[in-house]
């Protein structure tokens, strides 16, 4: 239910009469006292009068039982009614039924407003009637109005016939304990619009009616404003679709093919009024086909999302319109966006998408292209006819001639004009603009002007200064003071100032869309690439062939590292991420293996820094992270922005108020910038010591640092300098391109583990709260990777939806053989290269115990025994120590002043290691049984 503005609340209490209302329901009020009435209070046995009206705060209170408030607790409380119930009813002036002062307070079962439907009308007059009541409650819910405004779509409400659900309906009903209630309710539940739990079927969505030619309602769509849990956010009524939106577009020959309402109305409302939509990928029906063939439509240009989903319904729906002969074009959005998206983000919208109407591209089928011959160039179809093509192109050339400043030129003014880096002349005048580029949004246009008089009597002259084109302040300022220096009239610097306005905002246009466009670019996937893809995708091995492949990328060893980041970084499409930390000394490669990683994703699904500031997040773009991977090469380059990482991994968002100028008024106003995330975060540290809260939410993986590990990499850096070296390096190009359109084959699509009830882990510390989520998203990540060798299923009730694929009992064994290597390092309380070093001491005093025949406990070491046995450097064996010392597992005895430093061990050097791998998992096979 929408919520009730707080000043409508306070309205209704100041200005409804309490004491009236008190003595609607038969309770006779006196005078008590200068200020108060008194009477008996029903809502006790009140034998003396005890019930005090206040009309001057309008309050009431009663001195036996203790009741008081103001009108509305007044209302709810005799007549049972609900907060909201009561609020309508005193906002309509009805203050429900009288009553005798000594009745037992009964909840109602006669509702208090107005039914605004016919009982004996028809079911379309009854269906009409709802959105009728649905239209009315949209005008009185600032937040579906905002909703709508947001979108850009508010000018749809009244031509469509829009309205709000905000579930009211259900209190002007009668109640079903009535004949007429439970006839009426009966009614709307076989419309759709009620559910058989009694509850309204599109209760808090702003709903779109689709009607026919006569205005009965077929269809509706509904779409919830605010955030859902379920992640449902799109209704239609019950059963199959029915009806066509935006009928009257069929009469055109070339019509826009939207795949959402929303997408449609936002190009109904840029004036391209020829566009409908079916309902979501899988939504286009016989229905579409059959008006499109009878109303002989010529063009469609299918303006679907520009997603893989959005791709294969426009190649599957092309192909159904080219067998009726329709010429099909495909609209392209940048990467992941939708017309909504890209209409909000690049202004004006009109423009933007007329623009992109014109340089659709041709999804002719090989029948049509043979019986046409080839397909058309792009001059052909600017060339050719139709409203929609005039419509764009008036557009076109409107915005030309308005940016061109060839137009209207002076006598004697010089024909040929210079790039703007070079100066603009116009007759014996010359400008030159700077810092143009530096420009990134439409709302700024500054630059450094030099104008410079290069004929006349004022030959030389000149005049510089930067400004905002965009204020009307600066370009006062510059014409007086340019007509001062160069003694030209103001008028003629005002008009050149018009025309340089112009031409710098359509080439700054020009400019922002490109960079957009490239931005969210991803290259084209060939039909060969996409199936050698999928064909690693499908590979019942997929996880050895991943090892294969990062093996022919160059990288040995690191097999459960790699593979545990490998699986992170997959989890970015997943709504809850991993988070990766590699923690080792300096050199010893993890910068390597973080490299080695990243260049199996997408370039445009991966962001890396170097470093970062402290509030740098928070100012990215809007969706400039989402599902992406955040790499930082040093966890010491992200200290300062260490608080937005761990909120960015914990909330999934993030969320500023900041102060700037209002640009308008001069004034300081807040302004709200919000990241959606979730993105995977990917760190790397030499420190010994992390940031704990940090460190409790990624997956901390430590470098292999044995000598084996060194001998495999001496032999491949050897190796690479042969001529099988050369040639895996030519090789290595492949696998990672090959790699990198696996991961873009990858939906994020949700994932369902029907085990995890069974599923047990280490519960007996606090942090392991976080360790679990890490377990379940490790093997969500996993699913997630297989889900091409998955049936896809989709969620019942939501129309195709929510799509999921399922855990099995495979993807737990392999996350189960990854934990505890994992996890078990973090629940160690030591570092891994301390643990290393503590296990490389205690072998060190076994074998010197042996030697002398003595017991453990009465050998001492010292740092050079211990540098020479692990062949650490001073100040790592130094630091490693301190830390095993601070936490009490070996102990100084001498040092200092010259004398070596001696140790001697405090815990059990018979024990070969710690047990921290052992986290309490339950194996595949006992959940199979």
């Amino acid at each position: 239910m929408a919520r009730l503005p707080e000043e409508f609340i306070e309205r209704i209490k100041r200005e409804t009469d309490l004491g009236a209302l008190v003595r609607s329901k038969g309770i006779t009020l006196q005078a008590h006292g200068s200020k108060d009435l008194i009477g008996h209070c029903p809502f006790h046995e009140d034998k003396t009068p005890s019930l005090v009206v206040t009309p001057a705060k309008n309050l009431f209170h009663c001195m036996g039982c203790g009741a008081g408030g103001t009108v509305i607790d007044f209302l709810m409380r005799f007549d049972g009614l609900s907060f909201r119930h009561s609020v309508d009813l005193l906002a309509q002036g009805h203050h429900g039924v009288a009553s005798e002062a000594d009745a037992a307070v009964k909840r109602t079962t006669v509702p208090k407003l107005p039914c605004p439907l016919d009982l004996e009308a028809s079911d379309a007059e009854l269906m009409a009637q709802v959105m009728g009541y649905y239209r009315d409650r949209l005008q009185q819910s600032p937040d579906a109005l905002a909703y709508l405004k947001q979108r850009g779509i508010e000018s749809a409400i009244e031509p469509f016939g829009l309205g709000f659900a905000d579930r009211t309906l259900g209190l002007r009903l009668p109640f079903r304990n009535r004949a007429d209630g439970a006839a009426i309710r009966e009614r709307l539940t076989k419309l759709g619009l009620y559910r058989e739990s009694g509850h309204e079927h599109f209760n808090g969505c702003i709903v779109f009616p689709i009607s026919n030619d006569t205005g009965e309602v077929l269809e509706i769509y509904g779409r919830r404003i605010a955030k859902q849990k379920s992640k449902i956010y799109h209704l239609y009524l019950p059963g199959p679709h029915a009806g066509i939106f935006n009928r009257q577009c069929l009469k055109e020959p070339e019509i826009i093919l939207c795949e959402s309402i929303i997408d449609a109305l936002t190009f109904w409302s840029a004036g391209l009024k020829n566009v409908t939509c079916i309902y979501g990928t899988e939504g286009f029906t016989d229905e579409h086909l059959d008006a499109f063939q009878s109303n002989e439509t010529k063009r469609i240009y299918l303006a679907y999302d520009r997603d893989e989903a959005g791709d294969r319904a426009a190649a599957r729906d092309a192909e159904r319109l080219a067998s009726l002969g329709i010429e099909c074009f495909r609209v392209k959005f940048p990467h992941r966006m939708d017309a909504n998206q890209y209409a909000l983000k690049l202004t004006p919208a009109a423009k933007s998408l007329a623009l992109l109407i014109n340089s659709a591209e041709s999804l002719q089928t090989a029948t049509m292209a043979a019986s046409a011959g080839n397909l058309p160039s792009l001059a052909a179809k600017k060339l050719a006819t139709g409203s929609l093509r005039t419509a764009t192109k008036s557009l076109q050339t409107a915005a030309k001639e308005e940016t061109s400043p060839a137009k209207r030129k002076e006598p004697g003014e010089a024909s040929r004009e210079a790039q703007l880096s070079q100066g603009i002349a116009l007759g014996e005048r010359s400008y030159r603009a700077g810092g143009v580029a530096k420009n990134q949004s439409f709302e700024t246009l500054k630059i450094t002007l030099r104008l410079t008089v290069v004929e006349g009597e004022s030959e030389g002259l000149m005049h510089v200064d930067s400004l905002d084109l965009y204020q009307d302040t600066h370009r006062k300022r510059f014409i007086d003071r340019a007509a001062e220096e160069t003694k030209i009239e103001k008028d003629v610097i005002k008009r050149d100032l018009g025309r340089l306005l112009l031409q710098l905002e359509a080439e700054q246009e020009q400019r922002l869309n490109a960079a957009v466009e490239t931005e969210s670019s991803v290259p084209a996937m060939s039909q060969a690439e996409r199936d050698q893809a999928m064909e690693v995708l499908q590979d019942p091995k997929l996880i050895d062939r991943i090892g294969e492949l990062f093996e022919r990328c160059g990288l040995v060893g690191e097999e459960t590292n790699r593979l545990v980041a490998y699986l992170a970084c997959t989890s970015r499409k997943l709504a809850r991420p991993l988070a990766v930390i590699i923690q080792s000394t300096s050199a010893a490669g993890k910068t390597t293996l973080m490299d080695a990683v990243l260049a199996m994703f997408p370039e445009e699904e991966r962001i890396k820094y170097s470093a970062m500031t402290g509030q740098s997040l928070f100012y990215l773009g809007e969706t400039n992270l989402q599902h992406k991977i955040l790499a930082i090469v040093e966890e010491e380059g992200a200290e300062k922005a260490s608080y937005a990482l761990k909120l960015l991994q914990s909330e999934g968002e993030l969320t500023i108020a900041s102060t700037g100028k209002d640009a308008n008024t001069g004034r300081m106003k807040t302004e709200e910038y919000h990241v959606e995330g979730p993105a995977m975060i990917f760190l790397t540290t030499t420190s010994v010591t992390m940031d704990e809260e940090l460190q409790n939410r990624c997956l901390v993986l430590s470098v292999d640092e044995s000598r084996e590990q060194t001998q495999r990499i001496h032999a491949m850096q050897r190796e690479s300098r042969t001529l099988a070296g050369l040639s895996s390096r030519h090789q290595r190009r492949d696998a990672l391109a090959l790699m990198r359109n696996v991961q873009r084959l990858i939906d994020p699509i949700e994932v369902v583990n029907p085990f995890s009830p069974k599923l047990r882990f280490y519960d007996e510390k606090t942090r392991t709260r976080r360790d679990h989520e890490k377990y379940l998203a490790l093997m969500d990540a996993v699913t997630l990777l297989h889900q091409h060798q998955r049936e896809i299923k989709t969620l019942p009730g939501t129309n195709g939806e929510v799509r999921y694929v399922e855990t099995t009992l495979g993807d737990i064994e392999i996350a189960n053989r990854l934990a505890p290597q994992v996890l078990g390092r973090c629940l160690d309380e030591l570092p891994p290269q301390s643990r290393r070093l503590l296990d490389r001491i205690k072998e060190l005093v076994r074998d010197e115990a042996k030697t002398k025949e003595k017991e453990a406990a009465d050998i001492r070491f010292t740092r050079r025994q211990v540098r020479e046995a692990i062949g650490w450097s001073v100040t790592q064996v130094r630091i490693h120590l301190e830390r095993l010392q601070e936490l009490e597992y070996v102990w100084p005895m001498r040092g200092r002043f010259g004398v070596s430093y001696e140790y001697r061990l405090l815990v059990d050097a018979t024990v070969a290691g710690e047990a921290n791998d052992r986290i309490g998992l339950i194996a595949t096979d006992t959940l199979q049984k």
